[in-house]
């Protein structure tokens, strides 16, 4: 039979066409079958020997993994390098277009404080910021701390916050150096740049000074890896003897420690999934005892921002569950005393609130759309920040000074790379002080970005914000389209500039964001209505917006790629076990798949805390049937699923990296066909994975090589 030249042509396109290398066989994993038998139901766990007794040890130490699963984990690791070979070349392109649109040598714009500007930047080439600062206007720059030459030989190398004492002669800074997330503080004088001998280990990486600059306050972690302390250090101390200022007993709250806008407290929020309570330091203080703001209510939540005599308090109270601003004073602050200032509007809900000397400042999303609000103390006059486009995202950013009427914030879009103004907020005017910079090129007028609406199973419309070419049609069939979701906590997902997503843009995808319930994109009550009892309104919400995207003309079925990270990953658990037709494949970070064996463990850290929620199974039989109903390790099936890649860490106290593995594992013994189904553990990172700004971008070029091999599949075919 003669070969045309057409039909060579085509041979050879479909032999550079993005491919895994299905001949390898995959890692069995011993079952060592483990029967719990729980509210009656019994349920037998083949895998929970993956689960190490040494967690918290491995957290600090990814050495002290046992033997036979660090076998299993390298072996899972060689088989998915072996799967994606073929991708090398095109991971290799990925990496050097996503570093491209990096500017190398990028710089924070300055934050005055007093004679200073303090700000970080990166040497060319550099991992790691320098954090520096120069004289007010300009002059002469001092290096406080080099990150890139502290990272020298260090597998993972994370700095959690640079802070100066407000005499501005002492510098303390924390730094996470195994991906745990425990951040040890030094401090140092500026004038030398040595760090001192007297390190507190084991805090979550927050610094507030005292006023004095002798001492600072932070919080302490505890053997069981949660916040629970409070702690004061002096400088030149021995930290064994650090001062307990606070302390919380319920393992199902957390401490978090920030500096009050007006620099004379120390605000400590503690803290469940749906209530808090708040405490004041005064940082002027000898000894300073800390002050009660108003006593924890069951699902009372608030934050606040002292200023002169009076308290500003973000707050849900009275049924204000997308938030209301009240004043209180300070000597009194009980809630009985709690007056409106911003009154509650359902459905318009305040995420977050700064104040000056003269302005309050808060964003409210409505309709997952932000707006930045502005009212003078003084005069009672509000005012607005307009944007035209049709999905953005907003941020303030709140500064280090208090008495100054210039607020910074920084907008974009999916089409708009980021945007730092400042904001004069007597005149109101402003002032564009950094524009991101693509290094190697970018027109926005090249992309779309849309805001649609997809309608759920219930008649509730979804919000999706959608990227793609100026050039492209809904008329051709569909794209490979990839599909993100999160849906849990509150957390809303910002429409905000991703320079990495133009790689997949530009080779004909679609980039679509799924505002799914669970989230707090159209306000709080969105969020109630996916946790807990009403937890699958979540899983809903993806399905249908996948089928609106098909529907619609921006996907053809089989064709989307499905992607979450942590408890978006279980979404994506949740969804391939569901409707696995609909996706080429499915990208899970982190992902948090073993749900109800977590939820049975109140050993583990987060489990309290989760408990609200998901639900606590231990207790109550109900949840124990909803969370098994649905998690996605119990409903694993024998049915064709999709192509699979996930990515997580030894070092991850958020989600252990047993659930991946359990995962695949599982996965692999039950289903009856697709695939492949691959996983990536790093030895040296956590939840976050690599710490240097350029190592990160070889799990996005994986992440996006994978997505692209799966678009050119048959869907579920090995």
């Amino acid at each position: 039979m003669s070969v045309t030249r057409e039909n060579k042509s085509q041979s050879r396109r479909n032999r550079a066409k993005p491919h895994f290398d299905l001949s390898h066989e995959a890692p069995i994993a011993q079952q060592h079958h483990t029967e719990h038998i729980t509210h009656g139901r019994f349920r037998d766990d083949p895998y929970a020997w993956l689960a190490a007794d040494n967690w918290r040890e491995i957290l600090n130490d990814p050495s002290s993994l046992p033997e036979a699963i660090a076998h299993l984990v390298k072996d899972e690791n060689d088989y998915c390098a072996k799967v994606v070979a073929p991708l090398a070349e095109l991971r290799k392109i990925l990496v050097e277009e996503l570093r491209a649109r990096i500017k190398e040598d990028d710089a924070d714009v300055p934050d005055a404080d007093g004679d200073y500007e303090y700000y970080g930047r990166f040497r060319e080439g550099a991992e790691h910021s320098l954090y520096c600062r120069r004289p007010r206007g300009g002059g002469p720059e001092t290096i406080l701390l080099d990150g890139e030459s502290l990272a020298k030989n260090k597998d993972f190398f994370d700095i959690g916050e640079v802070s100066h004492a407000p005499d501005h002669l002492q510098l303390a800074w924390s730094v996470d150096e195994t991906g745990s997330e425990l951040f040890s503080i030094r401090t140092r004088a500026i004038s030398d740049g040595v760090d001192r001998d007297d390190v507190v280990r084991r805090t979550d990486g927050a610094i507030v000074w005292r006023a004095d600059s002798q001492g600072f306050y932070y919080v302490h972690i505890d053997d069981n890896h949660r916040s629970a302390q409070i702690r004061r250090h002096m400088l030149g101390d021995d930290p064994k003897h650090d001062s307990i200022i606070l302390e919380e007993a319920d393992s199902a709250w957390f401490i978090s420690l920030s500096e009050s806008r007006c620099l004379r407290f120390a605000i400590v929020s503690l803290h469940g999934h749906d209530a808090c309570e708040c405490w004041l330091i005064d940082l002027r203080g000898e000894d300073a005892k800390p002050q009660l703001v108003a006593k924890r209510e069951e699902k009372l939540r608030y934050e606040v921002e002292p200023h002169e005599d009076r308290l500003y308090i973000l707050n849900n109270a009275n049924g204000a569950d997308d938030f209301c601003i009240s004043i209180a004073p300070i000597a009194h602050s009980a809630r009985i005393h709690w007056h409106s200032m911003i009154d509650h509007r359902p459905g318009a809900m305040i995420t977050s609130m700064t104040i000056y000397e003269n302005f309050l400042v808060w964003i409210t999303r409505e309709n997952s759309l932000p707006r930045i609000t502005i009212r003078n103390i003084i005069t009672h006059e509000e005012h607005n920040i307009a944007f035209k486009e049709e999905a953005y995202a907003l941020a303030l950013d709140p500064g280090l000074e208090f008495c100054t009427p210039m607020l910074r914030f920084s907008y974009s879009s999916l089409t708009t790379p980021e945007e730092i103004y400042d904001y004069n907020m007597e005149t109101n005017t402003r002032q564009l002080r950094k524009r991101q910079e693509i290094p190697c090129g970018h027109k926005p007028e090249d992309y779309v970005t849309r805001r649609l609406f997809a309608p759920s199973h219930d008649g509730e419309d979804i919000p999706i914000t959608l990227l793609h070419r100026a050039d492209f049609s809904t008329t051709n069939g569909g794209a490979p389209l990839l599909l993100y979701g999160y849906g849990a906590y509150g957390y809303a997902l910002e429409a905000e500039f991703d320079e990495n997503a133009l790689s997949l843009v530009d080779r004909g995808f679609v980039y679509a964001l799924a505002h799914v319930r669970g989230g707090a994109d159209k306000g709080w009550n969105w969020y109630e209505r996916g946790k807990l009892d009403a937890k699958e309104n979540s899983f809903f919400d993806f399905i249908s917006v996948a089928q609106f995207l098909i529907d619609a003309g921006y996907a053809y079925r089989g064709g989307i790629v499905a992607q979450g990270a942590s408890a978006g990953g279980m979404l994506m658990g949740v969804v391939m076990n569901q409707h696995p037709e609909l996706f080429a494949g499915v990208i899970a970070g982190v992902p948090f798949v073993d749900v109800l064996n977590t939820m049975l463990r109140d050993d583990l850290p987060l489990t309290p805390p989760e408990w609200l929620e998901w639900g606590n199974p231990i207790i109550d039989e109900q949840a124990y049937a909803r969370i098994a109903a649905y998690a996605p390790y119990e409903n694993i099936s024998s049915q064709n699923y999709p192509a699979l890649l996930s990515i997580t860490a030894l070092s991850d106290p958020r989600v252990t990296y047993w659930e991946p593995l359990k995962w695949v594992t599982k996965l692999r013994a039950t289903m009856s066909g697709g695939g492949p189904i691959l996983l990536h553990t790093h030895t040296d990172a956590g939840h976050a994975g690599a710490s240097g700004r350029f190592e990160a971008l070889a799990d996005t070029a994986l992440e996006f090589a994978f997505a692209i091999a799966c678009s050119t599949r048959t869907p579920n075919c090995s």
